[in-house]
């Protein structure tokens, strides 16, 4: 499809400036060797604001506020990171995500220290077990990159986890037979070096009951460099292996990160991405599905789109639930289900992970087992739970179609209502949806087929078949690829 900017003819926009952004344009003296190399991009993550003010126009007048909010939560941001960034973009959308603001300052009495009460859940220290049989488990203070709605702002000051602590952590899920899954975080699990990494695995791995392993990490998207063949390599000892990325927005799936996930993907490890909906970032149906599309190219499945979480000085970053809905709807029958992440809001409190979904289903009755459907298209359906199997001693089975005004439509079987509604009819009925027979009207009908040997029994694809028993219960179907209308020749 062509692109229609491509033949605008409006010249301001022809003559727009590339945008300024990328290794080129921020780091012009760096070689490829340090450029690739990830230890070089952690050493010289950007962490103060005099750093900062050398890269970006940071106003003047915006100074000292961003100093001060440096002041309750630092800041980290990799070369290659910072590059993604379009310098001339106040509210660039990658800026917004690791680049301290005001707002952070004047927002800072609002939210909480742990709104997911985490360490209210904590048997030792670093241990969340909030779940039955699944613990959450905190190995690192360190990212590669702060982020800047983090839930885990309260942790982040110290540079290491202690052994000790380490220790009691395994301990803790040793001792603790109903756990069977361990999700691993920080912090970054990455960051750390791939022999430390290994030694807090192998322990993991030689509990008996402990199934699955999980890590947690925004390196791939923030530092991809250290996707190296080293770190596969020890990772794929230890499957099941699983790996949650956090991509939050289709800039961020770059040829440096697709590369990333794709050494990790051949090394045997399922991807799965897990975003946080941000006002100014990812809060529109357009970039999140760009965002969607350029996971699955990657093989990384959406898994989750959180609510952002009530965390102290996040204000201005999160979005209203019914924006959350709205993004979901304008995802849902315009690409794959599998592109769909599950939006979800970990409830405050420590009440978990809560599934938030537009209303498809419109009303559901248990006793009719009759449920009244919406699709993507705002149509309304019916489905009705399976019913007792037809036979000689079973009477009459109820069908009920929905839409428009009362009608009549006759023929084989007993039909009164109208035969022209979206779902399933029996017996006689023409019309929208899957009506089966043949008939006239429109809006509900009310079908009854007769399941006693006389009249007829379901119509399936469109041939008639006696409910007596004396012939085919499922007739022939006319859709035949690459025949025509002619039936397979048996």
């Amino acid at each position: 499809m062509e692109d229609p900017l491509a033949s605008s003819t409006n010249t301001a926009t022809l003559a727009a400036p590339a945008a300024r952004r990328g290794r080129g344009f921020y780091f012009p003296d760096v070689t490829d060797a340090e450029w690739n190399d990830w230890k070089w991009q952690f050493r010289h993550r950007i962490t103060s604001l005099e750093e900062l003010c050398r890269l970006l126009p940071i106003p003047e007048g915006e100074r000292d506020t961003r100093g001060q909010v440096l002041r309750d939560f630092r800041m980290g941001i990799p070369p290659y990171y910072l590059a993604l960034i379009d310098a001339d973009d106040p509210h660039d959308p990658i800026l917004r995500q690791a680049v301290p603001v005001s707002d952070e300052l004047w927002n800072r009495a609002v939210g909480d220290e742990d709104p997911l009460a985490e360490e209210a859940y904590s048997p030792v220290p670093g241990i969340t077990h909030r779940y039955p049989d699944r613990v959450l488990m905190v190995i690192s203070n360190t990212c590669a990159v702060y982020c800047r709605y983090c839930t885990r702002k309260r942790i982040m000051y110290d540079d290491a986890v202690p052994e000790l602590e380490l220790d009691r952590m395994v301990e803790y899920i040793a001792k603790t037979p109903a756990v069977r899954d361990v999700v691993v975080s920080g912090g970054d699990p990455l960051h750390l070096s791939t022999p430390k990494l290994e030694r807090i695995l192998a322990k993991l791995r030689a509990i008996p009951h402990l199934e699955i392993i999980r890590i947690g990490t925004r390196v791939p998207v923030a530092l991809p460099q250290r996707i190296d063949d080293e770190l596969c390599d020890m990772l794929q000892k230890y499957h099941p292996l699983w790996i949650n990325v956090h991509f939050n927005h289709p800039r961020e799936c770059t040829p440096e990160a697709a590369r990333a996930c794709d050494k990790l993907s051949r090394a045997g490890i399922p991807l799965n991405n897990q975003s946080v909906l941000l006002r100014g970032v990812n809060d529109d149906v357009p970039t999140m599905k760009a965002l969607v599309h350029g996971l699955m190219r990657m093989r990384v499945r959406p898994y989750y789109l959180y609510q952002c979480d009530p965390v102290r000085g996040t204000e201005h970053m999160r979005t209203t639930v019914a924006k959350g809905l709205e993004i979901i709807e304008g995802l849902r029958g315009h690409t794959s289900g599998l592109a769909i992440p599950t939006y979800v809001v970990d409830a405050p409190g420590g009440g978990g992970k809560v599934p938030v979904t537009p209303d498809y289903l419109q009303g559901y009755d248990p006793v009719t087992g009759v449920a009244r459907l919406r699709n993507f298209q705002k149509r309304e359906f019916v489905y009705t739970d399976p019913r007792p199997r037809l036979g000689p001693d079973l009477g009459t089975i109820d069908v009920v179609l929905v839409e428009g005004e009362p009608g009549h439509a006759n023929g084989n079987g007993h039909a009164n209502g109208n035969g022209n509604g979206h779902g399933h009819a029996n017996g006689n009925g023409n019309g929208n949806g899957h009506a089966n027979g043949n008939g006239n009207g429109n809006g509900v009908a009310e079908v009854r087929v007769p399941a006693n040997g006389n009249g007829f029994g379901p119509v399936q694809g469109g041939v008639a078949s006696p409910a007596n028993g004396q012939g085919p219960v499922v007739g022939k179907s006319t859709w035949v690829h690459g025949r025509g209308n002619r039936l397979p020749t048996l």
